[in-house]
């Protein structure tokens, strides 16, 4: 968890390379199954996708906004006012995050530490989390 000296109630989450690791370990299982090689290269393939955005991508929560940032550029802002609902899915495993704006619904691969983020969205809009 870092928080930014700027302004104490941005938190920025830390990443997990949990999920696209476990999907890289998977995907070359496939190797071992009689079939085509493709469903391997194409699981892979997405796997280290997940991996490179593990890398790259960050989420930042302030009081009032939940932000996307790619190599430090914010490429998307979702304000809490605008939230009606979220979730996280298998959270004892790599999971889904769930979470629904009033203009649509958004799912992500888990690619950050999942207490951290539950604790943090917990802080800010824990009414509207979905019990599960």
């Amino acid at each position: 968890m870092v928080y930014d000296s700027k302004n104490e109630d941005q938190v920025t989450i830390s990443p997990s390379f949990q999920l696209p690791l476990i999907l890289i370990f998977l995907s070359f299982m496939l190797l071992f199954l009689n079939i085509t090689i493709w469903p391997t290269i194409i699981s892979a393939a997405f796997s280290f996708f997940l991996l490179l955005q593990s890398f790259t991508l960050r989420i930042q929560i302030t009081k009032e906004d939940f932000i996307v940032l790619q190599l430090g550029k914010e490429i998307r802002r979702f304000p809490f006012k605008n939230w009606l609902a979220w979730r996280i899915f298998l959270p004892k495993l790599p999971g889904i995050f769930y979470f629904r704006e009033k203009s649509s619904p958004h799912l992500l691969p888990i690619l950050f530490d999942t207490n951290q983020l539950k604790s943090e969205l917990l802080k800010k809009v824990a009414s509207l989390e979905i019990k599960q």
